[in-house]
């Protein structure tokens, strides 16, 4: 092993570890940092067929603890939430596992073939966040003053949410922002809290998922790389609750948007 290629790896994990901190900041306040955590990861594996995978279950993997961390801090007010919203567990944990399962079974250049698709999607969501949130308020029925009546279409739409989350994830959260708006269930810390929770959830069973299928040998896991994506994420969870009350909410959701559209031109390009 060479100094050379030692410092080339030291400093590649420096730069995921740093870009794991803010993608994990980012998830706790909207949700989206696979949108950074990926193509980082992407840039520094080794490369192969199934590169894309592996950088998918290992980022899903790495940003877990981040998930968990910001779950916590808002757990004061995710107190608040009605009983009723327990039920959207259940199309969480379902979703999931049907994404995880995607992700293994279908080819991997079907993934390769779906990626900038993906973060274009992803890069659109973050971009109309205010309109989509605001368009759910709109929408929400009179029954608003009975929220659990919209709870069997708010369980098929979080299925569908939590399918497209354990497949890949970028922009998860604000669609459940804008799915939970529908329930009436609060203000934004409310339902930051709830989102936080429900991504926890998504991001686990995905995340044991694949961790499985790596020690059965069905599926590749960087693990050295999910370790140091896991230890900067429980920190940048922690910071992104902390501050989430006085971030410039506005200037994050455009500069990450920002990034994703032009991650998506490249893989485009690629």
């Amino acid at each position: 092993m060479s100094d050379a290629w030692l410092g080339t790896a030291a400093g590649g994990f420096a730069v995921l570890a740093l870009v794991t901190f803010v993608a994990a900041a980012v998830n706790s306040v909207a949700g989206g940092g696979t949108i950074l955590t990926f193509p980082a990861l992407t840039a520094i594996l080794p490369p192969g067929a199934d590169r894309l995978v592996i950088a998918n279950a290992t980022s899903t993997i790495g940003l877990m603890p981040g998930s968990v961390s910001a779950a916590w801090a808002y757990r004061s007010e995710r107190a608040g939430s009605p009983g009723f919203s327990r039920w959207l567990v259940v199309p969480s944990i379902g979703g999931a596992l049907v994404g995880a399962w995607l992700v293994v079974v279908l080819p991997p250049e079907w993934f390769a073939a779906l990626v900038p698709w993906l973060i274009l999607v992803a890069a659109v969501l973050f971009a109309l966040q205010p309109q989509i949130v605001g368009l759910a308020t709109r929408l929400r029925s009179p029954a608003a003053d009975r929220p659990a009546a919209s709870l069997p279409l708010a369980c098929v739409l979080q299925f569908l949410v939590a399918v497209y989350g354990g497949y890949f994830g970028a922009g998860i959260g604000i669609l459940m922002l804008a799915m939970l708006g529908l329930l009436g269930l609060g203000d934004i810390h409310r339902l930051n809290a709830l989102k936080n929770w429900l991504a926890v959830l998504i991001n686990g069973v995905a995340a044991a998922f694949f961790a499985a299928g790596s020690f059965t040998g069905s599926h590749a896991v960087s693990w050295p790389h999910a370790a140091v994506m896991a230890a900067s994420a429980c920190a940048g969870g922690f910071a992104g609750s902390a501050i989430a009350r006085r971030l410039p909410a506005p200037l994050v959701r455009r500069a990450v948007a920002l990034i994703a559209f032009a991650l998506a031109g490249y893989y485009f390009s690629t």
